[in-house]
């Protein structure tokens, strides 16, 4: 009947949950409407009703009406014992009570000076200020007016029905003196046991007549129901996102003064009810994955930008800046979120995205072309190989003879980066390219700058989410070395210590949620894991690497699948959505609304922070699968839990998860969501019921140790691993070596570093080869494979099983066997069960696996790696072992 482009004329909420009874209001298919007063008419600044109470502690004590020694959350005990005594103390009249009731249930010596009617009235006036109209229901409210369909409210309360009104004298509510009020006080009876009743005899009506929105599942859904009322369940918080409040800690057991993350006179400013309004006016879109995504946009990460938004628009209008400007991929959505909150306070602030990125301006700004200065650029590179850095530097191989035969290598450790470098810079001709090369792409990149306008004023505010601030530092330095006079400042959501250097530099570089590194516990977790948060935010573009001629952005490849497209779309969609929900309310206030530019900080650290440590199952599986790009001018793409990862699972401790690298998985927390039983050891471990120890290797420490053979003979000490056991009893250990300049031959791998019968139950490898960029994976798994090890002081029990006799005792893994090639750099992984031995070497050893398997073992291992040569090679091996032994 009606077009996509025109609402239908009971269109006149924003909630899906009221968009039938709008409908039923239009066309008057309802006698009468009825509507719970709190948690659905109004609601409250806090996660909990009872946490008003803690506040009205503060408030009394604060006003010298309560004595000092009792604290917020002393108080809000004794105000729910009241209650409870209060009712409890009615007997055969019933468990409903009046405020009045209660008062005269608390102890009068906690208070000084004051009668029983002065307390009655703070708090009613704190509930006052704490209470806040849900404008969807007021939007309900308005259109049953105008149609004529009478309003009834039906309230579970122990306020009069003076004090009620003075709650509900809102603008938002128009005229409420015609309204009727169902008190449960009034009637001795609440909603679940005969208040529906008193309320359909006095309208004289059938269920059927009436519509009731509450929140109540049992209040305002089934006990109605069952007498015929049509209800509609107006849910404050669903079950899933109970969960998220319950890893963040909430409901809170008090708050006041001592809890930075909640406003002594504000509470949490409305954050928890926007947060669950939005979600219910948003979820239930297309796939599970999906509405996860949608949900942790509106739920987590909305808030946040809402604040960091409102904070950048603030502090621009503060400092007298018409425009700030947002660099590109993020800077499309942080924009648009920067815009939005300046319009919805009034402050003449823009925000517009700008082309920048860490390649390109850490290029541009390249101004000297030795061998150190290259080895750095370069080294800040991840999986980059001579023929990108090649193209990246608009060089062709012949251009740089030197580096020919080695275009497909990895640029991964120290040797090859500094000699690639020298290369590059150890001719004139080559120094000029170069040089010519940085100068261009500064031209093209200052000529982009002026063309947006960013350096029409004198001053340039980067808008981003962050971490080192160094697209700053770096832009600084460009237009330094350009000669424009034009500062360049930066707003971020939070920054680490690679901030000082843009501090020391003199350059303001401010965080919202932290700044150089402070908080710890802020800070940490997010620059440790920030990949999913830069995904949910990025443009759906690739980065950019240059520009071109005409000053146009060159763009990268752009990562991600249909999939992750989708489900990005989605978060975004939620976190404009949150934005929104909160920008009716500051509209709706006439300035009146808090801002979450100061006492709000703590609780979006707070939100974020417990949404990084400890993901949903649900996050876990959507965000595991997203893939993210090294977005720093190489190719390299990884899953933000990477494939090679997933069978270590199993195997991990939550102490493991700490001894993971970046690179070896963006989101450890991700891991630990996905498996119930690390994730809830991990939980134990973080809030104290179980110590470190629990999952150490029992008595003095003992390591995984590392080495590796270069050449024939070197060997060299690589990195160790604390051996930890998991709530299976299992154990992992994941190290790296990099041979400097020789190839590495075979490594070592003292497992359990002391005596222990060992189950290996597998052994990767994944190793750079010379000459190619691709990694090439080993694995150690059967039998026949570690029939094929050479065992240093230790025992092949047969299988998968080793005696490792003393604590330097290893199995060699042999590397150049197995690849044929020159491996520059090795990852090894190994998932294993031990059982301790007696350190004092006094227990009888256990049989080795008979000969023959050994020998046949090694027999296989040879031929798969050198053919019919390497048998008769291993043959005169082991003759000339046997005559040296005499045997």
């Amino acid at each position: 009947m009606y077009g996509d482009t025109v609402a239908p004329p009971w269109a006149g909420g924003d909630h899906p949950l009221l968009s039938a009874v709008h409908r039923m209001v239009w066309d008057q298919s309802c006698v009468v409407l009825s509507f719970d007063i709190f948690d659905t008419v109004l609601w409250r600044r806090v996660p909990r009703p009872t946490d008003v109470f803690a506040m009205l502690g503060a408030r009394l004590r604060a006003d010298g009406m309560l004595a000092p020694w009792v604290t917020d959350a002393t108080f809000r005990r004794v105000r729910i014992a009241a209650e409870q005594h209060a009712r409890a103390s009615r007997g055969a009249l019933g468990r409903e009570v009046s405020l009045f009731d209660i008062w005269n249930a608390m102890p009068s010596g906690l208070f000084i000076g004051c009668a029983v009617q002065e307390l009655v009235a703070v708090e009613v006036a704190i509930e006052r200020e704490l209470t806040v109209v849900d404008l969807d229901i007021a939007a309900l409210i308005a259109a049953a007016h105008k149609q004529g369909v009478r309003v009834i409210l039906v309230s579970d309360t122990y306020f009069t029905g003076e004090q009620l009104a003075s709650l509900l004298e809102r603008p938002e509510l128009g005229p409420l003196s015609d309204v009727q009020v169902f008190r449960s006080h009034e009637h001795g009876v609440d909603k679940a046991s005969g208040l529906w009743e008193v309320v359909l005899e006095d309208l004289g009506l059938r269920g059927e007549q009436v519509v009731h929105v509450g929140d109540n599942e049992i209040a305002d859904h089934r006990v109605p129901a069952a007498l015929g009322v049509r209800t509609v369940h107006y849910e404050r918080i669903d079950g899933d996102f109970a969960r998220v409040l319950e890893r963040e800690r909430q409901p809170l057991d008090w708050f006041g003064p001592e809890d930075p993350r909640l406003d002594p006179d504000l509470g949490d400013v409305g954050l928890t009810s926007l947060r669950a309004r939005t979600l219910t006016a948003g979820s239930g879109r297309g796939s599970a994955a999906e509405d996860t995504a949608w949900r942790y946009g509106a739920a987590v990460l909305g808030p946040v930008l809402t604040g960091f938004a409102e904070w950048v628009a603030r502090t621009a209008h503060e400092s007298g800046i018409a425009t700030v400007w947002c660099p590109m991929r993020e800077g499309e959505l942080l924009s648009e979120l920067v815009r939005n909150a300046a319009a919805a306070r009034g402050w003449a602030v823009q925000a517009k995205p700008l082309w920048l990125s860490r390649h390109v301006t850490s290029l541009a700004g390249l101004d000297r072309f030795d061998g150190e200065t290259m080895s750095e650029f370069v080294g800040a590179r991840y999986q980059l190989t001579v023929r990108q850095l090649l193209t990246m530097l608009h060089l062709r191989p012949g251009d740089v003879p030197a580096v020919a035969a080695n275009l497909d290598n990895l640029l991964d450790h120290e040797d090859i980066v500094k000699r690639v470098s020298h290369a590059l810079t150890e001719t004139p001709h080559i120094r000029n390219r170069l040089a010519v090369t940085t100068t261009t792409l500064r031209e093209r990149l200052l000529a982009s700058l002026r063309a947006s306008g960013a350096l029409g004023a004198g001053e340039v505010m980067l808008v981003d989410l962050g971490w080192g601030g160094t697209i700053q530092r770096q832009l600084a330095r460009v237009l330094t070395m350009a000669g424009v006079d034009v500062t360049v400042s930066g707003l971020y959501l939070a920054t680490d210590e690679r901030s000082v250097w843009g501090l020391m530099s003199g350059l303001r570089v401010e965080g919202y949620l932290g700044q150089a590194g402070h908080p710890r516990e802020v800070v940490g977790p997010l620059v440790r894991s920030p990949e999913v948060m830069e995904q949910c935010v990025n443009a759906l573009c690739g980065s950019l690497i240059d520009f071109a001629e005409g000053g146009e952005p060159v763009l990268g490849p752009h990562a991600g699948t249909v999939a992750q497209n989708t489900q990005r779309r989605a978060v975004r969609d939620g976190i404009v959505a949150f934005q929104g929900q909160w920008n009716r309310y500051v509209a709706a206030s006439e300035g009146r609304w808090p801002e979450l530019t100061t006492s709000a900080r703590c609780r979006l650290a707070d939100i974020l922070t417990c949404a990084i440590t400890a993901p949903t199952v649900e996050e876990a599986a959507v965000f595991s699968a997203w893939e993210h790009e090294d977005n720093f001018g190489s190719a390299a793409v990884t899953r933000l839990v990477p494939d090679d990862l997933v069978p270590a699972i199993p195997y991990l401790s939550p102490l493991d998860l700490n001894d993971l690298h970046m690179r070896d998985v963006f989101w450890p927390a991700l891991i630990a969501a996905s498996d119930p039983q690390l994730g809830a050891a991990a939980r134990a471990l973080s809030v104290g019921a179980v110590t470190p120890s629990m999952f150490e290797s029992a008595g003095e420490r003992f390591d995984t140790h590392l080495r590796f053979r270069t050449g024939a003979h070197n060997w060299h000490d690589g990195p160790r691993r604390r051996v930890r056991i998991n709530h299976n009893g299992l154990s992992f250990a994941r190290m790296s070596a990099h041979a400097k300049q020789d190839a590495i031959s075979a490594v070592s791998l003292a497992i359990p570093g002391r005596p222990a019968v060992v189950r290996i139950d597998w052994i990767e490898g994944i190793a750079s080869v010379y000459g190619s960029q691709n990694l090439q994976v080993l694995r150690w798994d059967q039998p026949d494979d570690f029939a094929g090890m050479t065992f240093a002081d230790s025992t092949w029990l047969g299988g998968n099983l080793v005696e490792f006799h003393a604590p330097h005792s290893a199995v060699w893994l042999p590397m150049a066997a197995f690849t044929q090639k020159r491996v520059t750099a090795i990852q090894i992984s190994v998932a294993f069960a031990l059982l301790p031995q007696s350190r004092v070497g006094l227990s009888p050893r256990l049989p080795a696996a008979a000969r023959l398997a050994r020998y046949t073992g090694r027999v296989r291992e040879e031929y798969q790696a050198k053919g019919a040569v390497g048998i008769a090679a291993g043959a005169v091996r082991v003759a000339l072992r046997r005559l040296g032994s005499g045997r």
